[in-house]
């Protein structure tokens, strides 16, 4: 067992010898480690919160604008595209500037994009602010991840960053709570630009980040001492980490190209094909996003009990099962399809709570940030297309019969992990 590294700032704790509360993770980070958490966990539930108002405005805006299923797909295809940009970009500059740094600067970004969403007076428009948005959603949660993980120890990093991976399912359940109330209250033709300019809350956050939250003393020394070889794209691609950097691209690509196909046409199944109303479809997704927010946690402790590669091996293949599982429910039993809710969003959420200490550990501080961004953005591009493509088909194969090709994503990620080290253990300074 690896032993806890010991900082500079007086402020953490000394973990106990064989200590084993549920919260250790958390105090073992110290007054520091815990404000940056807060800032992390924060910025990637906002994070979204605002990705959330296009799936599930994706209904009205398709009537709105007279748009098909391919059209509808392509905004959720280029918001991801461009992600990859804002994502290796963030990531340079969390190398270069510091994380707490790129981390405002990406929150602004997609705060300001999303509510310049809800003023867009025709379809185009709509498309380059949701690319524009991708931008900073691309670069919020690998910057954070990153500032989380250098202040958590080698024992707790992987439960420490699953909790922070389940800040996701807390902005999916405020973003179905809005969503639920505005369309509620409000014509769809105007509902579907309120929920994008509610997408200004965020900005509240970078005040908080902006006073309390500073990076990681050991990793900023780290960084310093780097020189010229802070946030190089080579660098990445150089002969000692050119394996790793191909091979955790491809299994971001599967395992987001599995989950953003789920997350986006969902919705839309729940109202089309299964006939859901707005308060009926919120119900729906309430048991899906129970199901990842435990999944998140539950998939950080086994990253840490497993490994990371058992973990993330162990769940690709329940959610590909569960992909399958689900949108072959007959019709007429909706009460089933509302029970395997729960155990689909558990685990295609748990397989996500590995990524933020595994991709961390796979590379060294001076381009810690920008091998993170890269391959996790780079896989969310190219996997980002599994979405469209669903949007294509659905016109002939239907929503649900669309959405199987979400599993092809997860055995990808299978054939990925076969070409990484294991990391478990590892230190990061």
């Amino acid at each position: 067992m690896s032993t806890a590294r010991t900082r500079p700032d007086s402020e953490a704790p000394a973990e106990e010898p064989g200590a084993t509360g549920a919260f250790d993770w958390f105090r073992a980070l110290g007054p520091r480690g815990r404000r940056a958490f807060g800032g992390a966990f924060g910025g990637y539930g906002l994070d979204s919160y605002d990705y959330f108002t296009l799936p599930l405005s994706m209904v009205a805006i398709s009537a709105y604008f007279s748009l098909d299923n391919g059209q509808t797909g392509l905004l959720t295809t280029v918001t991801l595209v461009v992600s990859a940009v804002g994502g290796a970009l963030a990531g340079v500059l969390a190398d270069r500037i510091g994380r707490v740094r790129a981390l405002m600067i990406t929150v602004i970004t997609y705060a300001v994009f999303t509510v310049a969403c809800g003023f867009a007076p025709n379809y185009e428009t709509l498309l380059v602010f949701r690319a524009l948005q991708g931008l900073g959603f691309g670069g919020e949660w690998a910057v954070g991840a990153i500032l989380v993980a250098e202040y958590a120890t080698a024992k707790h990093r992987g439960r420490t960053l699953g909790a922070v991976q389940s800040a996701w399912a807390v902005g999916w359940a405020l973003a179905v709570v809005v969503y639920t109330l505005v369309f509620a209250f409000l014509d769809a033709d105007t509902a579907w630009r309120v929920m994008f300019w509610t997408g200004a809350l965020p900005a509240l956050l970078v005040v908080y980040v902006r006073r309390h939250v500073s990076d990681a003393p050991e990793a900023a020394a780290a960084r310093r001492t780097a020189g010229a070889g802070r946030g190089s794209f080579t660098a990445i691609f150089k002969k000692d980490l050119l394996r790793v950097t191909l091979f955790a691209t491809l299994l971001s690509t599967g395992v987001q190209g599995g989950y953003y196909t789920l997350a986006t046409w969902v919705p839309t199944y729940l109202k089309t094909e299964r006939g859901l109303t707005v308060v009926g479809t919120g119900g729906y997704l309430a048991f899906l996003i129970s199901g990842a927010f435990i999944g998140y946690l539950t998939g950080g402790y086994l990253t840490d009990r497993l490994g990371r590669k058992k973990n993330i091996a162990l769940f690709a293949v329940l959610s590909a099962f569960g992909v399958i599982a689900y949108t072959h429910i007959p019709p007429g039993a909706n009460g089933l399809l509302l029970v395997l809710g729960f155990p689909l969003g558990f685990c295609m959420s748990a397989i996500f709570s590995g990524f933020g200490s595994f991709l961390s550990e796979l590379y060294p501080t001076a381009v810690r940030g920008t091998g993170q961004g890269f391959t996790y953005n780079s896989g969310r591009a190219v996997g980002a297309f599994l979405p469209t493509l669903v949007g294509q088909l659905s016109d002939s194969w239907g929503v649900g019969g669309a959405l199987v090709l979400g599993a092809v994503g997860y055995g990808l990620a299978m054939v990925a992990l076969l070409g990484l080290p294991e990391t478990r253990g590892k230190e990061l300074a």
